[in-house]
Order: C-alpha cells, then structure tokens, then sequence
C-alpha cells in the first residue's frame, strides 16, 4: 500500500535576501494546472501562516536578518512536519526560501527523537553560515549550521549583539536542546558556490560534497550508492532540493541565487529515484522557486513540479 502524503505549503521568503520565492508554491501549481495535471488536487495540504509581512520593519539583527520572525516560522514547519509524521503521513514541504528547512529537520527529529536522521541537501550553496560568519546576514544560507549546532567561530567575521546571539541560540534549539543532525549524517549534491568559512568548515568535518563535475564523471549510480553508503548507519533520510542546484544557463534563473554548470533534470529525477529506491526516505523539501525572476516565463516552476511529481509518484509506489 503508498504512502499517505501531505503537502506542507510553506509561502515565506523572509529569510532569503531577494524577494519572490512566497510565489514559487502558486508557480508550481499553475505549472501542474498548465500540464493538466490533478497534482494539488489529489492531496490533502497544509497552508503554514507566514510572516512574510516583517519585510517592512526595521531589523537590528544585520548578521542574521529578521531572525525573530525566522525563529517562529521555522517553529511552525517543525510543529507541520511533526504532526505530519506522527499521523503516519508522508510530508511533502513545498517552501519559499531555504530557512525553512531547519524547521522541517527540527520537526522529524521531534517524531524521531531517537533515530538517527540522513540528511541529502540538493543544491548549488552549502547553507553552513551561522550569523558569526555570514557575508550577506540572509539566514537560508544558514540553516545547516543551525541544525548542525555549529556557530563556526574559528572563521568569525561578524560581531553579533546578544539578542542576535540569543535568538541563533533559540534557532539551534528548536524542538530539542541538541544538534539535529551530525556532520557524518549530512551529503552534499551538486554544491558549487561557496565562501571560504563554508570550505574551511566542511573540510574540517569531512562532510562529503559530490560536485556535478564528479557525478558526471563517476555516474549517478555510483556516487548515490556512496552517499547511501555513508548513510548507512541512519534509519531515515530527509531530501531538501533546492532549485538551484540546476543550470541557471541551461533550465532557468528563476531562484534566488542562481548558479551555472548545475544540474540538468534528468540528472537529478536520477539523483531523486535512486535516493528514494532506498525506502528510507520520510521527507521531502522543495524550496526557492522564485518566478519574479524568471526570464523564461513559468520554466524553473514548470522544472519543479516534472520533479515534484516524479517523485510524489515513486514515494507512493514504495
């Protein structure tokens, strides 16, 4: 018998530098209504209240920007993803920007307090910042770290006010008083774009980043089959994509923080269909689709939903 799935449709973007990624759940959905697809029709789904609004006020926090109303969303999606996952459902998270994910880790951790969680983080950036070291203060570069419990304070450039470390500290702690995930949990797919506290910190805890160029080289197959291999020891594995793991030359612009020489799609319905053939899968993310940006109409959308409902189709087959 499938999987129950429930769609978490997370609509906020403040925690990205560049507004727009609110709209990329409604772009994906006008991409499913334009292929003819019954997709949003089909499941049940949970709309998370935002707090997109905090936009027009000030900020004290420079290094880590509207932490506050970061702190309570990401709150939100774990207490979403938690309820999701004690009901026996399958959590899909469709979210704006990438902070979210903190929240979607924090909340399976909360139904599995005592169970190792796989981490395989999609994308062209490593997320691995905490505010100590951030270059831009935008905190979806930052939400690994967090689930991490790491401040990296040997490649500190920033000095932080208390009530910015009081609220990173807060951050960390979401839904328990430890680390999420360990360094050996967390794989990397396709990450390119980097600062040099990032390289400096994935070196030092020998987190593994299987770069494009090598997957290329290697195959899918193979370098799945490592990262799975160096998952082995965790029971469940949570997927975060972000669309910008993809070629912003090739598939679109339409993120946040486009990157070229990324992924093309076939790659990563491969990348996807081989991770989730595992069945350890619990949880997957879909995040900074931002059609404000996009110079080739609904493209990256239209991309975001042929892999959305591949592996909707895949997660219901196992």
């Amino acid at each position: 018998m499938g999987k129950v799935i429930k769609l978490i449709k997370n609509r906020s973007d403040i925690g990205a530098g560049t507004r727009g990624s609110d709209l990329g759940i409604d772009a994906i959905e006008i991409a499913a209504i334009n292929k003819g697809s019954e997709y949003f029709n089909q499941y049940a789904f949970l709309d998370v209240k935002t707090h997109n609004e905090s936009i027009y006020n000030k900020d004290r926090n420079a290094f880590a920007k509207r932490i506050a109303q970061v702190l309570e969303q990401c709150e939100r999606v774990a207490q979403a993803v938690s309820v999701t996952l004690m009901d026996d459902e399958f959590p899909i998270v469709l979210s704006g920007d990438h902070s979210s994910a903190l929240g979607t880790i924090s909340g399976i951790r909360m139904a599995n307090p005592e169970e190792d969680l796989g981490v395989v983080w999609i994308d062209a950036h490593a997320d691995i910042h905490s505010p100590f070291t951030s270059p831009s203060g935008n905190i979806h570069g930052m939400p690994l770290a967090a689930a991490l419990g790491i401040d990296n304070k040997e490649n500190q450039v920033n000095n932080l006010e208390d009530e910015t470390i009081e609220l990173w500290n807060r951050m960390k702690e979401i839904g328990m008083n430890e680390k999420k995930i360990a360094p050996d949990n967390l794989v990397y797919f396709g990450v390119r774009d980097m600062e040099q506290a990032e390289l400096a910190l994935i070196k030092q805890k020998s987190i593994r980043n299987f770069s494009v160029e090598e997957i290329r080289y290697l195959g899918i197959k193979q370098c799945v089959q490592e990262a799975l291999n160096r998952l082995s020891h965790c029971k469940i594995i949570y997927i975060s994509f972000d669309v910008d793991s993809m070629d912003s030359d090739r598939i679109s612009d339409g993120t946040g923080t486009p990157v070229p020489k990324g992924f093309d799609i076939s790659e990563i319905l491969e990348i996807m269909d081989r991770i989730l053939a595992s069945n350890k899968v619990i949880c997957l993310e879909v995040v900074e689709v931002n059609p404000l940006l996009d110079r080739k109409g609904n493209k990256m959308a239209e991309a975001a939903f042929e892999i959305l409902e591949r592996a909707t189709n895949q997660i219901m087959e196992i």
